[in-house]
């Protein structure tokens, strides 16, 4: 595709409408085995845990080869087989309400290419703005970047290393078992996320993907706990490598200023797979 074809696609916008309802909310504690029954209903939709919320429901017969929605509908029709979210940004106004009707309008931002080291890439923006029925209301913009297909024997990235030393730090693990409930809380069908073969045999991953939104979730959670008596106001992230689900990883934080910390993922290395600043108020 050309870049004057893609460009037609920034400014597109579609407008979706969920419910957050209790029974969602508690397949996504169950996930992240968090006991619903301990979640405070005032305080609304714990960060992150929308994107559980508002899928994008595709039959079969329009999924791609690597079974997300295969491209042309609402994002751009772009070639480059891989494809992953690259950073994001979350401002939070009110809290989702759990019962809340909320209207989710999604709009393309922009469609930029770039030539990385590895080859071609490109980023699309994509803003979301969320207003609910009783006040709730949200703000975020995600990246995705689309990249060629691995290279047989490339050499890897240089590792990034953590930018300071944490204040706190927990290390964990992802199970396939993990994994298939978020894909499927989430409704994502991309095969990196569930077929180990598809990641080693055509993506070049050593592993099952652990998906960038749990990633940052994980994060998010990690930096509210260090506030117990605040709320998340804004959230930045940027993925700087995956996490696979064969190796432990790790979670960090470390205080900058009053109301705001640092927080990033490791892999067992010890090398960045994530990086985030949160903001509380």
């Amino acid at each position: 595709m050309s870049a004057p074809d893609l460009a037609d696609w920034v400014g597109r916008s579609r407008v979706t409408r969920d419910t957050i309802d209790a029974d969602q909310l508690a397949k996504i504690a169950a996930t992240l085995d968090c006991p619903a029954a301990g979640l405070d209903e005032a305080a609304g939709l714990p960060p992150g845990w929308h994107w559980a919320y508002f899928p994008d429901i595709t039959p079969l017969s329009g999924i791609g080869r690597d079974g997300h929605q295969a491209l042309g509908e609402f994002l751009p029709p772009i070639t480059l087989p891989r494809r992953m979210w690259a950073s994001g940004n979350l401002t939070i106004g009110q809290p989702l309400g759990i019962g809340e009707t909320v209207d989710k309008t999604s709009t393309i931002l922009s469609v930029e290419e770039k030539q990385g080291r590895t080859g071609k890439l490109v980023f699309v923006r994509v803003g979301h703005e969320f207003a609910g029925d009783r006040g709730g209301n949200m703000s975020e913009q995600h990246q995705i970047v689309y990249r060629e297909a691995p290279v047989p024997n490339a050499a890897p990235p240089e590792p990034m290393l953590p930018p300071d030393e944490p204040d706190n730090s927990i290390a964990l693990t992802a199970s396939p078992v993990q994994l298939f409930r978020y894909s499927a809380i989430t409704f994502n069908s991309h095969r990196i996320h569930y077929d180990v073969d598809f990641c080693r045999d055509e993506e070049g991953y050593d592993g099952l993907i652990i998906h960038g939104p749990l990633t940052a979730t994980l994060l998010m959670d990690l930096a509210c706990r260090q506030a117990p008596d605040k709320r998340l106001k804004t959230f930045t992230f940027r993925a700087l490598s995956p996490l696979t689900h064969i190796h432990k990883f790790s979670l960090h934080v470390r205080k900058t200023a009053d109301d705001a910390f640092s927080v990033w993922a490791c892999n067992h290395r010890g090398e960045l797979a994530m990086t985030a600043d949160a903001v509380m108020r």
